[in-house]
């Protein structure tokens, strides 16, 4: 065991500028393996043990850990309810997150309706269409709106979180509404790149791109597999 012991008085302050890219993906990995432990009533964990849960090796999670200073104790490993709190301050989850949504079709009433999101601290706060047979119908508990109404609606909800699931033609004309109602986080399914000012934060989610990576892994997998198999032969 490598864990560290907390220092007496230790704030819990964390940088998130001094985070790298890399290591905040996977502390949502490590939060989501936190919060599965934290429901088993699991009250300490190992690094070796939380690696594993999360699919990464311990050193690699115990550097990332590093960047959150003092978090466990040698010998004996995390506390799970603490290091979840410390991750959650990290990714900015502490306040939780009003989240407004824009496209209310297949993908977007599917994750309308996805439970997990309110117990990671995202709280959709407003759904959006311009479709007259969308507009007035209830979704994951939320009445579709119009989005003739948005900028008016924003002011009342206040989102710090856009999604967009609109389609690809309509979807930088919503990036720029969303920037208009000061949202300075956004996250697009549409496949194109959309331009935004510099301190507003775009993520794109391509599936295809996705699609195209596990084809990509399965093929590699296959070429190993057989080549294994000839070896041995």
């Amino acid at each position: 065991m490598t864990e560290q012991p907390s220092a007496p008085g230790d704030s819990g302050a964390v940088r998130s500028a001094d985070i790298p890219q890399a290591t905040v993906a996977r502390l949502a990995m490590y939060l989501r393996a936190l919060s599965a432990l934290v429901e088993d009533g699991t009250l300490i964990v190992s690094s070796d043990e939380l690696a594993l849960a999360a699919g990464v090796g311990s050193a690699k999670l115990r550097k990332d850990l590093s960047f959150l200073g003092p978090t466990g104790v040698r010998g004996v490993g995390y506390d799970v309810a603490r290091l979840r709190e410390r991750i959650e301050l990290a990714l900015g989850l502490d306040q939780g997150h009003r989240v407004v949504m824009v496209g209310v079709g297949s993908l977007g009433r599917a994750l309308a309706c996805y439970p997990g999101f309110a117990s990671r601290g995202f709280t959709i706060v407003g759904l959006f269409d311009a479709d007259p047979a969308v507009i007035g119908t209830v979704v994951g508990g939320l009445t579709v709106e119009d989005m003739a109404t948005f900028e008016s609606r924003c002011l009342d909800l206040d989102p710090t979180i856009g999604v967009i699931a609109v389609p690809e033609a309509e979807a930088q004309s919503i990036c720029d509404r969303l920037v208009g109602v000061d949202v300075r986080c956004i996250l697009s399914f549409a496949p194109q790149f959309l331009t935004a000012p510099e301190n507003v934060e775009v993520r794109r989610v391509d599936l295809a791109i996705e699609m195209q990576m596990l084809s990509f892994t399965g093929a590699r997998n296959s070429e190993d597999l057989a080549l294994a198999g000839a070896v041995q032969a």
